[in-house]
């Protein structure tokens, strides 16, 4: 079994995502981060960097349980240990990789600070526009990526994609409309289109919060 610890964020839904198009069983904590849940002395005993989201896998490696943090390593741990959307071939595990790394040194850093400044009620001319700029270059990256190639590690569906969906799906955020950018549109229909993509990104959460 293992235990997910996450809120409705993009670093959050690629957990569940994956998580749930590797169709294991796991149980889903709530960490709501508007009442700060990722401080209580509970969680940070999980994640001492009080971010979410963070796993324990109770069966892991030997057979014992194994705390994770960090999405990204998160997602390569899941596809190693259930040998999915991880490919075999040595250049497209490495396409894969870097395109994981793509989306956490770039895409999430960026797209992030772009959501900060573009809704924070104090608004900051520069704040917003060097990371709306900066969050467009990336579209362009992405798009450009797109154009030659089905998924972003290449021919098939793996982690980088899992990981860079959630953060295209906040584009009204970013003041980025699809169409400006064809190949990622076709691309994010197609993933939003997967029924476990709709359910890691939301009904998952919205079931849990309605259960109380």
């Amino acid at each position: 079994m293992i235990d997910l610890y996450s809120w409705k964020t993009s670093n959050g839904r690629k957990a569940t995502i994956m998580l749930e198009e590797l169709a294991v069983d796991y149980r889903l904590h709530l960490i709501n981060l508007g009442k700060g849940d990722q401080f209580t002395p509970a969680f940070t005993a999980i994640n001492p960097n009080q971010k979410i989201p963070a796993m324990v896998d109770q069966d892991g490696p030997g057979g014992e349980p194994y705390t994770i943090i960090e999405s990204g390593a998160m997602l390569f741990y899941l596809a190693e240990k259930y040998d999915k959307f991880i490919p075999k071939d040595a250049v497209a595990r490495y396409e894969m990789i870097q395109w994981l790394m793509f989306q956490m040194g770039n895409v999430g850093p960026m797209f992030g600070q772009a959501h900060h400044f573009r809704r924070k009620q104090e608004k900051i001319p520069y704040g917003i526009e060097r990371y709306s700029k900066e969050t467009r270059r990336l579209w362009g990256v992405l798009d450009q990526r797109l154009q030659s190639v089905e998924y972003l590690a290449g021919g098939d569906y793996t982690i980088a994609d899992i990981a860079t969906f959630p953060w295209t799906a906040r584009h009204g955020w970013q003041g980025i409309e699809l169409g400006e950018f064809p190949h990622v549109k076709r691309w994010y229909d197609t993933l939003v289109a997967r029924p476990a993509v709709k359910r890691g990104m939301d009904t998952v959460y919205d079931e849990l919060m309605r259960s109380g």
